[in-house]
């Protein structure tokens, strides 16, 4: 928008190349667009459907991420925090303040003066806490989240709308008679177990509550592993094709992996069927940095695809050992951040 005034007030969606004939994925689009029921991760050429008059820009990557880097960089000036980047567009900020609502308009203050952009700001007791409320601030606003209204504000809503239930995991619980947030923090966690295991089980049950790590940590976050994907314009029937495609894929992740330095521990096949549907197949490999051994192991991988059906995308990830000193835990709900 800062880029296209005139696209103000418009719906705009961002994916792919900017072309819906294309097979692409909505990256991103305006409140205006999203009134209409397009979100992320929704094919471009669904999206168009629904929204026929949309304005629809291309990625571009660049450009994100120079305003990320100087949204982290005023964060980081404000006197006394603590920051946790998160992604590109969003990131804990630890500080003890009397006022957490005065010094969070400071920060959106700060990040308008400095990027013109606007930015929405949850407050929490928890790291949970504090990231659900962010949605419920948006959009440009504030919202504070706490043990003391939880369960009032997020009680009576699905579980999906928690931070780290998805789809799968929500409907797991409605077959378990867990339907709402008060339902699964009144759960008891030993329940939970025979269907989720006994980390996730537990955890699922502490996520409920709003419960979990409180400390921000600006511990260097360091890549567990990195990844490629492709979807072809045409689909992948002879499987002279996937075998070519992989190897593309494997040479490309290598590339990036050779650059951690690090050794490769585990692989992730990723392969969406046509039209829609997809599958992962996953290993682990004995510790390696030789890219023709990972290949191999890949193209083991590609054994598993079943055959005979038509594939439109196909992705490689690459798991490595990790250094001692780095953060431990996958993401900041599971309190290992």
């Amino acid at each position: 928008m800062l880029r296209r005034p005139e696209l103000a007030g418009k719906p705009v969606i961002v994916g792919g190349r900017g072309d819906p004939t294309e097979r692409a994925v909505v990256s991103t689009a305006s409140y205006e667009a999203r009134a209409y029921g397009v979100g992320s991760g929704m094919p471009l050429r669904v999206a168009a459907r629904k929204v026929p008059d949309a304005v629809i820009l291309p990625v571009d990557h660049e450009a994100y991420l120079e305003a990320s880097e100087k949204v982290m960089a005023v964060l980081r000036s404000q006197s006394g925090t603590t920051v946790q980047v998160l992604g590109w567009d969003e990131a804990f900020v630890g500080i003890e303040a009397r006022d957490p609502e005065a010094f969070a308009r400071q920060i959106q203050q700060a990040v308008l003066a400095e990027t013109r952009l606007h930015c929405s700001i949850g407050i929490g007791d928890t790291l949970v806490r504090a990231k659900v409320a962010t949605s419920l601030g948006k959009p440009a606003g504030i919202f504070r989240l706490t043990e003391s209204n939880w369960l009032d504000v997020m009680g009576k809503l699905p579980t999906i709308e928690l931070w780290g239930v998805g789809t799968k995991v929500s409907r797991r619980l409605a077959t378990l008679g867990i339907k709402t947030v008060a339902e699964l923090a009144a759960a008891d966690p030993n329940h939970l177990v025979p269907e989720f295991g006994p980390k996730m089980g537990p955890w699922y049950a502490q996520l409920g509550r709003g419960d979990g790590a409180r400390v921000v940590d600006d511990t260097p976050w360091v890549a567990r592993g990195h990844s490629r994907e492709t979807t072809f314009q045409r689909d992948l029937t002879d499987p002279s094709q996937v075998d070519d495609a992989v190897r593309e894929l494997a040479a490309r992740v290598m590339e990036d992996v050779a650059a951690e330095g690090r050794p490769v521990v585990g692989l992730t096949l990723k392969v969406r069927y046509a039209p829609f549907t997809t599958r992962t197949y996953a290993r682990k490999i004995p510790e390696t940095p030789d890219p023709a051994e990972v290949l191999a192991h890949a193209l083991d991988l590609v054994a598993k695809i079943e055959a005979g059906r038509p594939i439109r995308l196909l992705g490689l990830r690459a798991e490595m050992t990790m250094p001692d000193d780095s953060r431990q835990g996958h993401t900041p709900t599971r309190s290992g951040w």
